[in-house]
């Protein structure tokens, strides 16, 4: 791997990705760099005017699921790719059109879902995690906070300690599945979570000491999307705890590892979304002939 950079992105001619959340920050350059490379780009947004140039726009709330069906619907050819990228941090208690806590609605149940509807047209999919999955467990029985006191952080948390689970879940199914992190990104992801707890003017210097620039936190999800990777692999960041430097093996949590988890998750996703993925039974696991 040694010090893989943008520049190291093979030629990506014939190669269909699909990027979700490119209006900004990481998502954004991983559609700007794939598409550099000659790969055709859908890229999803809620907002389709702020997508990069030179991709073909696909509108997306990825908290709404009647959005997500509606998007996976008008996806029809083969996806070499997808890139499960947009993300909310952060945010005080909200709720979805469809009852959901917002955090966990956008990072990790409608990726989900989305995921599942196109796995009979997706070879690869790469799920973007964050060093915050090691900073609170996941209760699938509650997920949105209805019996558990809400906390910001902790709802951060348990979504993106689903992105592990699911990723790892989906491998134990036979999916080519990968999950990266950006360790510490000076992306608007931050910027927005310190304005909503009223530190807005901490954002920019924040971020200028504590987080790499966009061009190297993207390298992770970039290599997971067209690096040498295996089913199952998690990339992030290999210097000073993750949180910076060239992509590399990172580090999973004890709850990240756990497959009783990952499949109590993966039945209580199925209950939220509604979707029945359509796969092959985990491996190892006897089946009929």
């Amino acid at each position: 791997m040694s010090r893989w950079t943008a520049a190291d992105v093979p030629d990506l001619t014939g190669r269909t990705v699909l990027v979700t959340g490119a209006t900004s920050g990481l998502g954004r350059a991983t559609a700007e760099i794939l598409a550099a490379r000659g790969a055709r780009v859908l890229a999803t947004g809620r907002d389709v005017s702020r997508l990069p140039a030179g991709v073909e726009p696909v509108e997306l709330d990825l908290a709404d699921q009647a959005s997500v069906r509606a998007a996976a619907a008008a996806i029809r050819d083969p996806i070499d790719v997808l890139v499960n990228n947009a993300g909310v941090m952060g945010t005080p208690p909200t709720y979805t059109v469809d009852g959901f806590e917002l955090q966990i609605a956008t990072n990790h149940l409608g990726p989900a879902a989305l995921t599942w509807l196109l796995l009979p047209q997706v070879t690869r999919v790469v799920t973007v995690s964050s060093l915050a999955h090691r900073g609170g467990g996941l209760d699938p029985d509650d997920l949105h906070f209805r019996r558990r006191p809400y906390r910001a952080s902790v709802a951060y948390a348990q979504s993106k300690l689903a992105n592990l689970l699911f990723t790892a879940e989906l491998a134990r199914h036979g999916v080519f599945a990968v999950a990266a992190h950006p360790g510490l990104a000076d992306t608007a992801l931050h910027a927005n979570s310190l304005r909503r707890r009223g530190l807005g003017g901490l954002a920019r210097p924040v971020n200028a000491v504590l987080c790499q620039r966009v061009e190297r936190g993207v390298l992770p999800q970039l290599y997971a999307a067209v690096g040498p990777v295996a089913p199952g692999d998690y990339v992030g960041p290999r210097g000073l705890g993750e949180t910076r430097g060239y992509p590399g093996p990172a580090r999973r949590s004890a709850a990240a590892q756990d497959p009783a988890l990952a499949r109590r998750l993966w039945d209580a996703t199925v209950a939220e979304t509604g979707v029945t993925p359509d796969l092959r039974p985990e491996v190892g696991e006897d089946t009929e002939a």
